[in-house]
């Protein structure tokens, strides 16, 4: 075969691998889109200034009274309860010591969140709250390789009565839920990852910062740091396959007027909309 036929064939091989490695599920679009243009406040409706910490029943509480979505993360804890905090450690939020997952519930919540009386609530105590009132978007943490995680919110999840959906930055989070929860919306979470994380090898982070790994999950939906679009594979997703995309985190009036114009979810914090 000639040189050039050989290039056309590689590139062709190459076109047709990334279609495969990057293309979301397409067969949900229509569910993912009753969510378009919900604001989602960020760990709840929170403000440090106003000793309303984030991710505690007061942010959740707050962001019903505005009739805003929210969203949440969850860990597992040691004794296998979904509670819910954003960070893999409790240093930040309530000058501890060691992992979430390295806890049980009853000790996670003697700490209090930023030295308020606010406690680190149980996914089940947020859901008994919110009562479908408002969406719920919910990040799965998954630190590790543990995905344990991801059963239990679901075993809690499947009997809720409202509307929800789940995200993650770990694809074996969201294969779970493509092999054990084919019903529950999911998202890609990604950014520019190849930027500053350290955390994870590189070419993980390579991979999921252009959604190679879309392949394992098969997204409803990609949730993307606002400020590292454009990116070609969210544009390749979103223009040919319909891909929704939700961006986070709008801090600002403009991120969240561009956020609404430009995209079909938004993820925003108080200081945006005040």
């Amino acid at each position: 075969m000639p040189v050039a036929g050989c290039i056309i064939v590689l590139a062709a091989v190459i076109a047709g691998g990334y279609c495969y490695a990057v293309w979301p599920r397409t067969s949900r679009i229509d569910d993912v889109m009753k969510f378009h243009h919900v604001m989602f406040a960020h760990r709840g409706y929170h403000s440090k200034e106003e000793l309303v910490p984030e991710n505690s029943m007061a942010a959740f509480r707050a962001a019903v009274a505005g009739g805003y979505g929210i969203e949440l993360d969850v860990h597992i804890t040691k004794d296998g309860r979904v509670a819910v905090f954003h960070d893999d450690t409790l240093e930040r939020m309530c000058r501890g010591i060691g992992a979430v997952e390295s806890y049980t519930l009853e000790e996670l919540q003697k700490f209090h969140l930023l030295n308020t009386t606010e406690k680190i609530p149980e996914l089940s105590e947020v859901l008994s709250y919110v009562d479908g009132r408002v969406p719920l978007l919910i990040e799965l943490k998954i630190p590790g390789r543990d995905l344990a995680v991801c059963r239990a919110s679901y075993e809690l999840l499947k009997k809720y009565r409202g509307s929800f959906m789940v995200q993650s930055f770990n694809s074996m989070g969201l294969y779970w839920y493509r092999k054990h929860a084919p019903e529950v919306l999911r998202g890609q979470l990604s950014a520019n990852l190849t930027k500053s994380d350290e955390k994870e090898p590189y070419i993980l982070r390579f991979l999921i910062k252009f959604l190679l790994l879309n392949m394992l999950g098969r997204p409803d939906f990609i949730s993307y740091k606002l400020k590292d679009l454009p990116n070609f594979s969210v544009s390749f997703c979103r223009s040919l396959a319909g891909s929704p995309v939700a961006v986070w985190t709008l801090r600002t009036e403009q991120a969240v007027k561009q956020g609404k114009k430009e995209y079909n979810m938004c993820i925003f914090e108080k200081t945006g909309i005040a």
